[in-house]
């Protein structure tokens, strides 16, 4: 297929197709093309964003399958045939002769690139390998003097994956504070997350409301938009001594007290109650993956509350009641609280 032809071919499934590379459009004229028409025969859209556990899953039977076709004997090698240069031979070899592409992107309707990097990461060792100890954050600083952003290398280096370097590195750039927070600190973050809602209210009413309008709008920004999603890492810059994590939970736990006008929603008969809606829920909801989960649907459960604060409980949740749960798919965990923990909380109630 000439590349126009692939341009207008892929934009019936890729929207944004005129702003990547030719050399990516070439390609995925070859990977993806055929793969989108048969999604578009059986009515499957073609996905972007997060990887639901189902797809995470066909991963994982994907690669196990071409692992057993092949003999090649581990992930690691099929994935990061770099790092194994006496294999890397025979490795590419089987690859091609057992269509690799093909094999790997099987039953799953998105772009071959982004399910390849999918895979690299949930099966890279080097993703998992816990805290970073105090001499490893001093190879990295040490390491990023010498060769800048490029986290491939400082990876290679540390064995950890460019990812983690990446992130780590931005959490340590700076002396972040660990400790309680500070009324300065506090004030700093309201104004960030001030500064950034107006900015962003000004952008979208310039030209659409009168100046009237504009007053009476103001006073809205509470339930409009004080828990929509912000840019964390400018008001990390704003505030200059926190991590955007910190930033957020913080604010998060600011709108929830400002919103239950200071209540503890989840102490006492209030806690067993929040617990046990937020489970039927769940369980009503009959979602495979974290993802397809309404949370701001599931705030109105407990309260007046952020869907940040919502997904914080939950998490508290499963850590603390559901064994083993980091093995247990999403509506496994949901049927375990439900069946198993649900009971209790009610008779305790």
């Amino acid at each position: 297929v000439d590349l126009d032809t692939a341009k207008q071919e892929l934009e019936e499934f890729i929207p944004h197709v005129r702003n990547i590379s030719d050399s990516s459009i070439r390609k995925m004229a070859g990977r993806d093309l055929a793969r989108f028409k048969q999604f578009k025969k059986q009515g499957i859209a073609v996905k972007f964003g997060r990887f639901s556990q189902k797809e995470n899953n066909q991963i994982r039977k994907n690669v196990e399958e071409f692992l057993l076709i092949t003999g090649i004997d581990s992930a690691e090698k099929l994935l990061f045939t770099s790092r194994y240069p006496e294999d890397k031979e025979t490795i590419n070899r089987l690859k091609a002769e057992h269509l690799f592409c093909e094999k790997l992107s099987e039953g799953i309707p998105r772009p071959w690139r982004l399910i390849y990097y999918r895979a690299r990461k949930m099966f890279d060792p080097n993703n998992y390998k816990g805290r970073y100890t105090k001499e490893e954050k001093e190879k990295l600083k040490k390491y990023h003097a010498l060769h800048g952003n490029d986290w491939k290398k400082i990876s290679e280096m540390m064995s950890r994956s460019n990812l983690s370097v990446a992130m780590k590195y931005s959490e340590i750039k700076s002396a972040i504070n660990y400790g309680p927070w500070s009324k300065e600190e506090t004030q700093k973050l309201r104004r960030a997350v001030e500064e950034v809602i107006r900015k962003r209210m000004e952008t979208e009413n310039a030209n659409s409301l009168s100046s009237s309008e504009k007053s009476h709008r103001e006073i809205l920004i509470d339930s409009e938009k004080l828990y929509q999603k912000l840019p964390w890492t400018e008001i990390e810059t704003k505030v200059g001594t926190r991590y955007w994590r910190q930033c957020k939970q913080k604010w998060t736990t600011i709108l929830t007290n400002k919103m239950t006008k200071g209540q503890q929603l989840y102490r006492g008969t209030k806690g067993l109650q929040a617990k046990i809606n937020l489970i039927k829920r769940l369980y009503e909801m009959k979602v495979e993956d974290a993802n397809e989960v309404n949370w701001e649907e599931l705030s109105n459960t407990i309260g007046d509350v952020p869907k940040a604060y919502v997904q914080a409980k939950f998490y508290k949740l499963k850590v603390s009641c559901v064994p083993f749960w980091q093995k247990k798919t999403f509506s496994e965990i949901i049927d375990y609280l439900f069946e198993e923990k649900l009971p209790e909380l009610e008779e305790k109630l």
